[in-house]
């Protein structure tokens, strides 16, 4: 439901808010104080195009803004474009520069006219008087007929995302494959060429060791035994040195028992120096100065470094690229008995699909005569003597499948006798479409509330601008009394310039234009009961009110309750 709309220097208005409730709420007010410029603004705000002529001479900027109760639609939307949500609330705003640019926020979050157009179907469906049918599309239309036939399409909106998921899981297999086959010769190669060369994890690094072991194998030799010399084998080596010293401290010991402990230590000393000594020695006895194992390695090495150049920088990564190219080697292999698998799956759920396809459109084509006699008699109740028509036609073609059925839902109208039949876009008048839509609102609510046998709230707001034009006497009061029809499922908002029409009115505003310092001001102002009776009495009976004209009024106040 609407609940507040503001406008700041747009067009006439200087500043004007108007706070609706739910129900029926009527604008009414003398030709050209600004009626339409309110439905304009919220037009606006549901993401229509903005034009800097809605500028307030000598205003930098126009606002308008709005707030809405919020639907789990709305939250939904705003949830996937990133804008946190206000509790129960939706906060629109646009801005429109004198110099063309515009902004546009929701729930003060800076968002683009784009989101607005996404909220719009769950907040409030414009009939703008410069309008046609041309928003009203195909997509609501069918809509429209669901609800009224309290027809759910959950069944065929889950069989047609399991077929779609098998066709593109079956197109990508088979796309992937015409490149695979490209690819197949680059694979073998690649995998024959790593398998050739047989590379074990970590082998170059133990290559690399013994590779520069064997390049110096002279020189490790000399220091080996040098080592070996100082250690153990000359006569002027650690374990000589130590075990003159050893002998020193078993003197000492005979004597004084604290030297124990540094006895210990160098027979430990002289342990260690023997191990050391004897390791370095086999060692040196190890090398062997064998240029055909170094050549064995250098070419080992090599080999090694051209897979890790063409394959990955490590030989893990060289092994685990010989791994994916055996698997994608191996899934072509396979193909054949995947897509013929994927084929039958594909045929399954094609047949489902078009078995509730079908039972979808068989709901449709029932609902839809029950619609177009019920929706002609709610027109003709409308000063209009029209012929009107549900057309339900489908389209088995694959490629116009949808989660919503393969069906073309349109509405056809012949407004005068002998006329064909035409869609409804091509109506001239502005007033006999908003009363077309009207009627047809009307029919839906009363069919969907006897299918589900309780009145549901419908969460969008509907706006008509001058529903009435070119009707009068008893025609605009069957206007009125279906506009309250509507109102009791939903907020309805409407401008009018007929009595008949505003005596139903749950809120009634009076918009007014006066003159203040030399600019037109448009002011908005809710109307209590006496000053409802006065309005429509104005309205009948032009500027001078009567007390006639009043107690008309009064009556027909009463009346509408």
């Amino acid at each position: 439901m609407l609940l507040e709309l503001r406008a700041e220097n747009y067009a006439v208005i200087d500043h004007a808010v108007a706070a609706f409730g739910p129900g029926l709420n009527l604008l009414t007010g003398e030709t050209g104080a600004g009626k339409s410029i309110l439905v304009d603004a919220l037009a606006l705000l549901m993401g229509d195009k903005a034009s800097s002529d809605v500028v307030r001479h000598g205003a930098e900027k126009a606002v308008v803004s709005c707030v809405f109760e919020s639907t789990p639609g709305a939250e939904a939307a705003l949830e996937a474009n990133g804008i946190d949500s206000e509790g129960r609330e939706i906060i629109l705003r646009r801005e429109i520069y004198a110099n063309g640019k515009g902004r546009v926020f929701i729930n003060n979050q800076p968002a683009t006219v784009t989101v607005l157009r996404q909220l719009a179907p769950e907040l409030a469906l414009v009939h703008a008087q410069s309008e046609t049918l041309g928003a009203f599309d195909q997509a609501q239309q069918r809509g429209l007929l669901d609800r009224f036939g309290a027809i759910s399409t959950e069944n065929v909106a889950s069989l047609f995302e399991k077929w779609r998921g098998i066709k593109e899981r079956l197109a990508n297999l088979e796309r992937d494959e015409q490149d695979r086959l490209r690819m197949v010769d680059l694979w073998s190669f690649q995998r024959k060429e790593i398998e050739s060369v047989a590379p074990v994890n970590g082998e170059d690094e133990t290559l690399e060791t013994e590779r520069r072991v064997l390049s110096n194998a002279e020189k490790l030799y000399t220091a080996a035994m040098s080592a070996h010399e100082f250690l153990y084998e000359g006569g002027a080596s650690a374990e000589t040195a130590l075990r003159a010293a050893l002998k020193q401290l078993e003197e000492l010991a005979r004597y004084d028992p604290q030297f124990q402990d540094a006895m210990q230590q160098i027979t430990s000393a002289r342990a260690t120096v023997q191990d050391v000594s004897a390791t370095v020695r086999g060692y040196a006895e190890g090398i062997q100065a064998s240029p055909d194992r170094l050549a064995e390695i250098e070419d080992r090495l090599a080999a090694l470094d051209r897979l890790k150049r063409k394959y990955g920088p490590t030989l893990e990564d060289v092994i685990a690229h010989s791994e994916e190219v055996s698997a994608k080697l191996n899934e072509v292999e396979n193909h054949d008995e995947i897509v013929k698998s994927l084929r039958g799956e594909l045929k399954a759920a094609e047949e489902e699909y078009r078995k509730a396809a079908q039972a979808l459109t068989d709901a449709r084509m029932d609902a839809g005569k029950r619609l177009e006699k019920l929706a002609e008699l709610h027109i003709n109740d409308l000063a209009m003597k029209v012929r009107f028509a549900v057309s339900v036609t489908r389209n088995e073609d694959p490629s116009h499948w949808a989660a919503h059925g393969w069906d073309i839902v349109e509405y056809r109208i012949a407004t005068n006798v002998g006329e064909p039949l035409k869609p409804l876009d091509e109506i001239a008048s502005g007033g006999e479409l908003s009363r077309v839509l009207l009627a047809l609102k009307v029919s839906v609510e009363e069919g969907a509330n006897k299918m589900q046998k309780k009145k549901t709230q419908v969460p969008r707001t509907l706006v008509f601008d001058e529903i009435d034009i070119g009707i009068g006497g008893r025609a605009a009061e069957a206007v009125g009394q279906k506009l309250k029809a509507l109102s009791r499922a939903q907020q309805v908002l409407c401008v009018t310039h007929l009595p008949q029409i505003a005596a139903f009115a749950d809120q009634h505003f009076l918009i007014e234009k006066k003159e203040h310092a030399g600019r037109t001001k448009t002011s908005v102002r809710l109307l209590e009961d006496p000053e409802r009776v006065e309005e429509v009495a104005r309205m009948v009976s032009g500027a001078k009110l009567t007390e006639a004209s009043l107690k008309h009024a009064e009556q027909m106040v009463k009346a509408s309750r």
